[in-house]
């Protein structure tokens, strides 16, 4: 980063991963010809900004854009969207799977892992966890009130701001470190869930029904991922505190990077 500005604030590349479909929204006379559009809600770039980062939003790109684009992050999020294409880890579409991007996957998925090769910090949230687990080679809950022994509703009807139940997060681990605590209230917008856990990520939080509500790679220095929407809640101190953490990660790694170069 040649600026004292940018040095002081990290590039945190966020993922995009909804698509909507301009026709289905009311067109004003001064609006554009509808068409496919991506979504990405302005809550995880106000997060990650008044978290001290310079966020920047990532459209889903051809393959061979990703190295050249994470050669300018020092960071990433890889946020909230609809479900995984259940391909991605070998497994048939279940009867209540939702709308899938497939496209879209591939790129986040591929995204993911070069990052995670370069040891990016990286904060993932909601189907963004579940992205990471897929990306380590884990596999998912297509459909959680299928699975024995849900009995909470993990998809509220409430605003992003309410608390649907609490997570208890283990001792010791970065997470309980970062929020402070061993247990949390959050949200819930998923009816997908980590199954398998992807290669060397551990389970760190739970909500009261057992589903995996946090996931953590002990070996690096931010690898961090979370079921809730954690950018809906971040008037919460334990929940900006994610965010925080997401960017001091960032500034650690671009210390680092840059001292490399320079040695």
């Amino acid at each position: 980063m040649a600026d004292g500005l940018s040095a002081a604030r990290p590039l945190i590349g966020v993922t995009t991963s909804e698509v909507r479909f301009a026709e289905s929204i009311d067109q004003t006379p001064q609006a554009d010809p509808p068409r496919r559009e991506m979504a990405l809600g302005l809550t995880y770039l106000r997060a990650i900004e008044t978290a001290g980062g310079l966020p920047v939003v990532m459209p889903p790109l051809e393959l061979e854009a990703v190295e050249p684009l994470l050669d300018r992050l020092t960071g990433i999020c890889l946020s909230g969207g609809p479900d995984l294409d259940p391909e991605t880890y070998a497994e048939r579409p279940h009867p209540e799977l939702g709308p899938i991007e497939p496209d879209l996957d591939r790129f986040e998925l591929e995204l993911a892992r070069r990052a995670d090769d370069r040891g990016l910090p990286i904060l993932a949230i909601c189907r963004g966890a579940q992205a990471l687990n897929v990306a380590r080679g884990g596999s998912l809950h297509q459909h959680l009130p299928d699975r024995p022994g849900v009995t909470l509703e993990h998809r509220q009807r409430m605003g992003g701001d309410k608390i649907a139940h609490e997570v208890t997060i283990a001792a010791g681990s970065q997470l309980s470190r970062l929020m402070g605590l061993r247990e949390a209230a959050v949200n819930s917008f998923h009816h997908q869930g980590v199954h398998r856990i992807g290669h060397g990520l551990r389970a760190v939080a739970w909500s009261p029904d057992g589903v995996i509500e946090g996931l953590e790679a002990p070996a690096r220095d931010f690898v961090v991922g979370v079921q809730w929407h954690a950018e809906s809640m971040v008037g919460r101190r334990e929940q900006a505190a994610l965010f925080r953490g997401l960017v001091d990660a960032s500034m650690r790694f671009e210390a680092h990077d840059v001292g490399s170069r320079a040695a």
